[in-house]
């Protein structure tokens, strides 16, 4: 099983973050933090990298679920979004996949809300086509 699925966007970086902000809240998922990769890189190591960027994503009613089926979930949330320049005039976006990331964890109760989350996600990502 992949551990993430993704969709390729005709399009440029910073619209492609917005894309996938906006087409987030149709399923009801924020983004609670924004981690600029290329800049930090370059901040704490000199390195030039590409255009790339972590959204933390997160559904409260999901998270809060997930909580009370697994206290030391947090250390899985937010669900991360990369949104990666492929210098090639394409950005492509790609989200953990919450089934292969919930197998780690074993508890029998995650697995309907992975499955759930899971389809959002998929459903957000088909928004990007």
């Amino acid at each position: 099983m992949e551990y993430y699925f993704s969709a390729t966007l005709h399009t440029g970086f910073d619209d492609a973050v917005d894309k996938i902000t906006e087409a987030l809240k149709t399923e009801g998922f924020g983004v609670l933090t924004e981690i600029d990769m290329q800049a930090k890189l370059k901040e704490k190591l000199g390195v030039d990298y590409k255009k790339y960027k972590i959204l933390g994503a997160c559904n409260p009613a999901f998270a809060y679920k997930a909580l009370q089926a697994e206290e030391m979930i947090g250390v899985m949330l937010p669900c991360n979004i990369v949104v990666t320049d492929k210098e090639d005039g394409t950005t492509e976006v790609a989200a953990i996949h919450p089934i292969a990331s919930m197998m780690a964890v074993q508890n029998p109760a995650l697995e309907p809300l992975a499955q759930e989350i899971t389809e959002k996600l998929k459903r957000v990502m088909n928004l990007l086509k």
